[in-house]
């Protein structure tokens, strides 16, 4: 049965001002969650706000007090960041990913948001005509937020039935069109977990040189596809990219899930060489500079934004960083802990009537990580999202990521120890309660 009355629900979305909860954003989900448990002590199994759940990293921590104690936080850092960060982010692009960038075309960021953001502006300025930025669907949904604060247009498609060389033809359906300045993604994706293979990359890479596209690919989960073993500095595998196949690239880099340090607010946006030093016009026309991508991007936009990156936690990241490099942290190993809490939770919800979403990728099932999706029956995303919430499970809807699929996301991040038992009771009065024809 129901832990809560779809009235007592009713009663938190309208203190909450949600004005429909089946396309509720993360943020109006969590507010009726947490009133929820105010109004009746009763926890809630927390899916939805994919926060790091694991202990931050102790060597940034520690890099971060020593750098305050030696002063830095009474001088502006450098708005192209400290050089410490900048050679450590080079090197450790080389160690795991085995692609050349150097050091002055790694720059820090106010976490991954303000990469994309800055990002999005240069991209859709640098050539007339070309204003508009494809989304390989789903995905992070702040994204096209940021682009509706821009006023910037964008297209997008699901991926999910165009996996493998099917990709091909429909990403160039709409570069054709000429005026896409940019195609995102994640990968791994947020948030439903499937990795784009290295042929699709090849298929990204090849169309965004031939069309003069810029791919922001998104590395938030970096290295997390743990179907394989990664995270060895200087040994293969390495981390599949599009870097590999063009050099209109820029890569994100986010401190965030990796070493768990997201309340520092740090990622780096790190740019092929190639793209960092070529000119355009329309650029310096509009900021009365040289006009050269790399330099009007720190300059000209992100400095207008954030004014540079906190100069403490600079050093911390580079730290991490450079440890990964000589392989004295291992952050794969760190961060394994979400595989297991998505094997469990998975075989819970399945073993109680869901389905896993999107189950795969080209040649294999997709794996476990930091996020999976589920649909049950023939639920609409919304209606499973409305209904579970009733159950203390919160989540969100896979059509506010640009799904077209019916279901939500499930994140593991806050999943504990003791919750086993509550989701296993809670979905198992699901399944009684919803019965499958």
């Amino acid at each position: 049965m129901r832990i809560f009355s779809k009235e007592l629900v009713s009663e938190a979305t309208r203190v909450c001002n949600v004005a429909n909860l089946q396309t509720a954003t993360i943020g109006e989900i969590l507010l009726v969650a947490q009133y929820l448990e105010k109004k009746t002590g009763i926890p809630f199994i927390r899916m939805d706000q994919g926060s790091p759940g694991l202990p931050v990293n102790a060597y940034g921590v520690e890099a971060e007090k020593a750098a305050l104690d030696r002063g830095v936080g009474s001088q502006y850092p450098a708005a192209a960041g400290i050089p410490e960060l900048k050679e450590a982010a080079s090197q450790f692009i080389k160690a795991f990913i085995d692609i050349d960038i150097t050091s002055r075309a790694c720059i820090p960021t106010t976490g991954s948001v303000a990469a994309s953001f800055g990002s999005f502006i240069a991209c859709t300025q640098r050539t007339p005509g070309k204003d508009k930025v494809l989304f390989i669907d789903p995905g992070f949904p702040i994204q096209k937020s940021q682009l509706r604060v821009l006023g910037i247009q964008w297209r997008e498609f699901d991926v999910f039935k165009f996996r493998g060389e099917p990709l091909r033809q429909r990403i160039e359906e709409e570069l054709q069109k000429g005026d896409i300045a940019a195609i995102v993604y994640s990968n791994p994706n947020n948030p439903t977990w499937i990795c784009l293979e290295e042929k699709e990359l090849q298929v990204i890479g090849e169309l965004a040189t031939r069309y003069d596209a810029v791919v922001m690919e998104d590395l938030a989960y970096f290295c997390m596809d743990y179907r394989r073993d990664l995270g060895h500095p200087y040994e293969p595998p390495f981390v599949p990219t599009v870097a590999r196949y063009t050099d209109n690239y820029i890569l994100m880099l986010s401190s965030s899930k990796i070493f768990s340090y997201a309340g520092q607010r740090m990622a780096l946006a790190c740019i092929s060489d190639k793209l960092f030093d070529r000119q355009f016009p329309a650029l310096s026309a509009r900021y009365h500079d040289t006009g050269i991508f790399g330099p009007t991007l720190i300059a000209s936009i992100l400095y207008m934004i954030t004014s540079g990156c906190t100069a403490s936690t600079q050093y911390g990241y580079a730290e991490m960083l450079r440890l990964a490099c000589e392989g004295k942290i291992n952050f794969v190993e760190d961060t394994r802990e979400y595989e297991r809490r998505a094997d469990r939770m998975k075989k819970i919800f399945t073993g109680n009537g869901f389905h896993i979403v999107y189950d795969k990728d080209v040649t294999q099932e997709v794996g476990n990580g930091f996020f999976f999706t589920l649909g049950y029956g023939q639920m609409s995303g919304g209606e499973l999202l409305e209904e579970l919430i009733g159950y203390g499970v919160s989540s969100i809807s896979l059509s506010t990521t640009g799904s077209l699929q019916q279901g939500i996301r499930a994140c593991t991040s806050r999943m504990r120890e003791e919750l086993y038992p509550v989701l296993q009771e809670r979905m198992q009065a699901f399944n009684q309660d919803h019965p499958i024809n």
